[in-house]
């Protein structure tokens, strides 16, 4: 009876966090369900996305509704951000500019326009402060 108990708690507690963050992510799961809408089938897509590897499956091959991830940056992209810091910053603004296209290239961006469209419009976004960092700028752009 006690297991049973806590396993009620447990869906609930699941249910309600589920409740408050409607995003479950990518993979399979989003694939079958396209609009929970109740704490069962959110519950349910959640589940079904983190099962077997499926939604880290997902994210490294770009399939089941993921788009693949570039979180982690090689030297050549960080080395290029880092000596590139004022120019990025003034071609960020602006959306255009030969070492942002450069960068655009390095991350293997394939639509590129957009790319830089995306990075003009959260600029501010990206360059916070005045003492902001390369990897700081990388890791913003990553979650753009």
């Amino acid at each position: 009876m006690k297991k049973l108990g806590f396993q009620v708690m447990l869906i609930g507690a699941m249910s309600g966090f589920v409740m408050a963050n409607p995003q479950t992510g990518c993979g399979l799961g989003d694939m079958v369900i396209k609009n929970p809408n109740n704490a069962i089938m959110y519950v349910f897509n959640w589940t079904t996305n983190n099962t077997f590897g499926l939604q880290t499956f997902g994210i490294s091959s770009g399939t089941l509704g993921c788009s693949r991830a570039n979180v982690v940056y090689d030297e050549r992209v960080q080395e290029f951000v880092a000596a590139n810091m004022d120019s990025l910053s003034k071609e960020i603004a602006q959306g255009k500019g030969e070492n942002l296209d450069t960068l655009a290239e390095l991350l293997e961006v394939e639509d590129k326009e957009a790319f830089k469209q995306k990075l003009q419009k959260n600029y501010q976004t990206i360059y916070a402060n005045k003492n902001v960092s390369m990897s700081d700028i990388l890791d913003t752009i990553a979650t753009l």
